[in-house]
């Protein structure tokens, strides 16, 4: 096992065996193809090296100045791991190997984690149908996430720009396919938000429709990033939508918002790391491979620089092959 101390959250990740089936009315917010085509992109996400190393002895990752929180270990076992295509970990040793390893996340850097910042980042356009979508063949990184995750906080965040993104008190605000331009040779991508329970059926209707057939048909995304809300205990919602991408073999990393918010134990409320193993353990089932996550905070900017490095890996690879 590896023994990490993530910054101001602790976890064991993954040990529970796969649970059964889920089953709910939100299972068809996308419907479910049987066979769908593989892409290059997907192979990023089914790819998983082995390793000659059975087990390591736990050492520690440095930790967070947070005092106000208590430091304990969290453990992730090698194959819980996400490692990239042509990354080799045979040969690190246990200290060597989790210093690679991004903080707060099971993610490890590889040789194509370059050009991680943003330098520029503008409005390019917003579009209801995939055709209507830029058609410069740039790479992009889609974020989705039900509605009030802090989707567009997030994306504000990533480029250090206040209102890049529109962020509205009233959920549901995002009704297109709205594309940034990154440092002119990447696009992050905010799609409508789903689960927002005010919205019209039709409107419902439309933004499943459309953002379905972008993940299925859009052959310059990268990865989608799913936002799920660590603060409260995991959502059907939430579990129905990570279930379908990783049935879809849609590639997938999965962001963990709000993740400064702590519950006192005292009212019933559970920690964020609890509530993000909760969800892991409730989708392992749906994937080969444990996805990638990582724990963010848009008060914070806990997280930023991290999904920064993750992107830059996986679009460098992308471009690469």
């Amino acid at each position: 096992m590896i023994l990490a101390q993530l910054p101001r959250f602790h976890l064991s990740i993954l040990t529970k065996s796969p649970s059964s089936s889920l089953s709910s009315p939100h299972f068809n917010l996308l419907n479910h193809r049987s066979n769908p085509p593989v892409s290059l992109a997907r192979t990023l996400f089914s790819f998983a090296p082995k390793s000659n190393l059975s087990t390591v002895e736990p050492i520690p990752l440095p930790v967070s100045d947070s005092s106000d929180l208590d430091e304990a270990p969290v453990e992730i076992s090698l194959d819980k791991l996400f490692i990239p295509p042509e990354t080799d970990i045979s040969g690190d040793d246990p200290s060597s190997l989790t210093a690679r390893v991004l903080k707060g996340s099971n993610i490890v850097l590889s040789k194509y984690a370059r050009d991680a910042q943003v330098a520029q980042a503008d409005y390019v356009k917003s579009s209801v149908r995939t055709e209507d979508c830029p058609a410069d063949g740039l790479p992009e990184f889609a974020l989705v996430g039900r509605s009030n995750v802090g989707k567009s906080s997030l994306l504000n965040s990533l480029v250090r720009r206040k209102r890049l993104a529109l962020t509205s008190k009233k959920p549901g605000k995002t009704q297109c396919i709205n594309h940034f331009r990154i440092n002119d040779n990447w696009y992050l991508v905010d799609l409508p938000g789903y689960g927002y329970a005010s919205a019209p059926h039709e409107l419902k209707q439309d933004w499943n429709k459309f953002t379905k057939d972008y993940f299925l048909n859009r052959s310059t995304l990268v990865s989608v990033f799913l936002l799920v809300d660590a603060s409260i205990p995991p959502k059907q919602i939430d579990l129905d939508y990570a279930s379908w991408l990783g049935q879809n073999q849609v590639p997938m990393t999965m962001v963990f918002t709000k993740c400064d918010k702590r519950k006192k134990k005292k009212n019933g409320g559970k920690r964020p790391e609890e509530n993000i193993k909760e969800f892991q353990d409730l989708i392992q089932g749906f994937f080969e491979a444990t996805p990638p996550w990582i724990m963010t905070s848009s008060v914070t900017n806990q997280g930023r620089d991290e999904i920064l490095l993750h992107m830059a890996q996986l679009r460098n690879y992308w471009l690469k092959h």
